[in-house]
Order: structure tokens, then sequence, then C-alpha cells
């Protein structure tokens, strides 16, 4: 109770600036309280109130040439008008002082989208990679209460790096879905991206040119070539928290101040193992994904790996669930191959829905229709899991398609009809955003997810 009544005390500090607006709301809600007094006591009510005794004073012994019940009115107009008044300077105080450029208007807007996305649906999304950063990017317009399960099989990059030299969990894909999901300004969001190279060369203070280092880049920043921000921060808050990798996600978490929560499927160490269609054995998610071979099935090592606590509860108490956009074999199927995971999505009432990827993928997804990932993913978790198929028939433009058809890549056959007599609801619609790549639209994809719940 002592702690209570200091906390309250200390609003009426000096220099906090809210006194002033205290004591004119205090005296706006005195005049109203006047004026009202002044009304009744004309109209011939007798009252014991103050306001009521103070009003008969006023109306006895005034000299005004206005009639009292005008008094009264006017009173109790400019009270109301002082109080709504001194309101609002207070919120300004306090907002001023928390964010300076957040005007009281800007507040309001924030609670209310604040309040309206802890009101959101519940959705869970399952992958890796960009496609599900893509995915995330949108639906986190839409709620708050998102959860994304995302694999830790990668081992190239940056991520492998740090798995080898420090012994941590890859946090590649986990720094992309926290940055999806940030809310934040955007500068956080580059630095997180922010991946070092050989040398930093400024920029002269007085031209938009490059300075010559006075250092031979070779020998500059050669430990932190080609890693992420993102990455050395999670790996420094791993180390805080005495190795615990979940805990390490959920801090940056708060750094972002993301929407919803980033859960990796797992924090074991495992591993992928490929056998393609030769018979060869191939392991790792870098060598796997850059192998001129098709896979013909794709394991987890360890077999018996857990899942985080939460994930099973996300997955059972979910409204949707959305499983994709991503590399099939080593983004999505890995996700599946965790102990308890393909068991929860059949028994979870959400509404599942696979999107489609928009490029078949060489080596992983060559040939292969929409209805051939949805059965690639389906074989390897034992069970029919997904009711809704989302897919892209939009073609991409001549030049992408050349572009694409390079490097071994085609555009996803659309095949509606096959996926409708397989018992799935498909969901065709133009669904990219076509640069210099062909990728998903985050936004028209949360769009689609969100009028199925709709």
């Amino acid at each position: 109770m002592n702690n209570k009544k200091t906390a309250f005390l200390k609003w009426f500090v000096p220099g906090m600036q809210v006194k002033r607006w205290f004591a004119l709301g205090f005296i706006g809600l005195l005049g109203f309280m006047l004026g009202m007094g002044i009304i009744i006591q004309v109209r011939g009510t007798r009252g014991a109130t103050m306001s009521v005794r103070i009003a008969e004073w006023i109306i006895e012994n005034s000299r005004l040439p206005v009639r009292p019940g005008v008094i009264g009115a006017a009173l109790s107009i400019i009270g109301i008008l002082l109080c709504v008044f001194a309101l609002f300077r207070l919120i300004y105080s306090l907002t001023s002082v928390l964010d300076p450029e957040l005007a009281p208007s800007g507040l309001v807007d924030l609670i209310y989208q604040k309040r309206r996305l802890t009101a959101g649906r519940k959705i869970v999304v399952i992958g890796g990679g960009t496609g599900l950063s893509t995915m995330l990017r949108g639906l986190k317009q839409y709620s708050a209460n998102i959860t994304a399960i995302v694999t830790v099989a990668d081992d190239g990059g940056s991520s492998g790096k740090l798995q080898k030299q420090l012994g941590i969990l890859p946090p590649g894909d986990i720094r992309n879905c926290l940055v999806a999901l940030a809310d934040s300004e955007p500068q956080m969001t580059q630095l997180f991206q922010y991946r070092f190279r050989n040398a930093v060369r400024p920029t002269h203070p007085h031209r938009d040119q490059e300075v010559p280092l006075p250092v031979d880049p070779r020998n500059f920043g050669e430990g932190l070539r080609d890693h992420a921000f993102g990455n050395l921060l999670i790996a420094a808050m791993c180390a805080i928290n005495d190795g615990d990798f979940e805990r390490a996600v959920r801090e940056t978490s708060r750094v972002l101040n993301i929407r919803g929560r980033v859960l990796p499927s797992t924090v074991e160490h495992v591993r992928l193992r490929a056998e393609m269609e030769d018979g060869s054995i191939l392991e790792g998610e870098t060598t796997i994904a850059h192998s001129e071979l098709k896979i013909k099935h794709i394991s987890l090592m360890p077999g018996d790996a857990k899942p985080v606590d939460g994930v099973l509860d996300a997955i059972q108490s979910a409204d949707v669930i959305v499983i994709g956009p991503g590399s099939v074999y080593t983004s999505l199927i890995p996700n599946l191959l965790v102990q308890g995971i393909p068991e929860a999505l059949r028994q979870s009432k959400a509404k599942k829905v696979y999107v489609c990827n928009v490029m078949t993928q060489k080596g992983e997804t060559e040939g292969y229709s929409a209805l051939d990932h949805v059965k690639a993913i389906e074989h390897h978790a034992r069970q029919k899991i997904f009711q809704y198929v989302l897919v892209n028939i939009r073609q991409p433009t001549p030049e992408l398609a050349d572009k694409y058809r390079k490097t071994g890549a085609v555009m996803v056959e659309p095949d509606i009809d096959r996926i409708k007599s397989e018992g799935y609801r498909p969901i065709g619609g133009d669904f990219i955003n076509q640069t210099d790549v062909v990728r998903h639209d985050a936004g028209l994809l949360a769009e689609a997810i969100m009028r199925l719940l709709r």
C-alpha cells in the first residue's frame, strides 16, 4: 500500500508538468458543478450541497445584467471545456515524454490499433526462409496473436558459421521472422538486417561520395564479414541467458517490440538427411539445397527431436494454421518431422492452409505441380493435413519467366481441378509481386487468409 501511495505522489513532484493540468481540470469540474447548482437553484429545487449554496449566494448578490440561468449554463459549458482541455494537455504532456514525435491524435490511433490487433484471430504460421517472413509481414496488419514456428535446420551462411563457432542454433530464419513482425522504426529493421562486409566506407560530410579508406580493407572487419547484425545480437542474447536459445529469442522479440511471437520448432541441434533419386545420401541443408539431384525422401537427425514448449498449444488453440510459402524439403518439411507436430496439426480444429510456391526449385521441386507440393509435404507428415491450398494463377512477365528458366525454375502449374478432385479446397488468384524476382505479395496473401476467417 505504501508503494502505491509513493507512486501516486510522484505525479506531483516538481518537473513532472502534470500538476497544472490536474489543477485546471479540478477548476473546470468546480465550474461545471457551480453552473449546474445555479441552474438547479433557478428552477426552484432546494438542496444542501455546497455548489447549490454557493449558487444561491451568487443569485442573491449578482449585479450582472444577465439572467441567473444563463450564468449557470455558461459556467457549466466553460467547466466542461476546461476539463476536456486539461485532459487533452495532460495526455500531450505524458506522450511528449514517452515519445516526442507522438501527437495525441497519434496516441489515439496507436491505442486503437493495439486494441484491434490484440483482439485479432489466433494465427499460426509454420515454415522458414524468406517465404515465411513475407507471410508474417502481411498478417501482422490483422492480428497480434501470431505464432511463427520456424525451422532450425539451416547450416549455411552467417547462421552456419555461428552454429559452428558458438554452438548455438542457427538464428537466420528466426531473425527474419522477428524483423517481419517488428513494430519498430524502419532504422531498427535495417540494423537487424545489416550484414557486415570487408570494410565500412565513410561518406564525406559535405559530398555524397565515398572517402578512400586509410587502411587496407583486408585487415578490417574480417571476423564479422558476412554476419548479419541480428544474428550476432541473438547469439549475444543466448550467451547472456546461459545458452538458453528460446529465452534469447524472447528477449530479442522485446527489443524489436514484435507483434506476436516467434518459436523455434525445436531447440535440439538437428541436421537434415536426404535420400536422393539415385540412392545417394546427403547431409546438411546447404549440401542438399545445392545438389543437382532430385530429393526422394528427407529426414531429421536425431529423429526424436521434441518441440519447444508452446508450439503444440499454439497449434491446438489456433483459428487458422498456415504452412508456407517456402522451400518444401528444406524449410517446411523439417518442422513436420519434429515429434508431435503432425499429430497436433491433425487434431487441431483450425482451418489449415498450404500456400504453394510460385516457382519451382531446381533439385527440390523440379516438375512439381501445386498438388505435387501438397503430396510431398503430407507424405512426410504421414497424414492429411490441409483443407485449403492457396495457389497463384497469374503468369510472370516473359522477361522474368526467361530469367528463371535459365536457372532451371518455372512457374508452378496451378492444377486447380486435380487439387479439387483430391478433396482439397483450392484458392486460386493473383498473389504475386513482380520486381526483379517473382515473389508472393504479403498484403494479397494475408488478405486471402483473413478472408477464410470471415
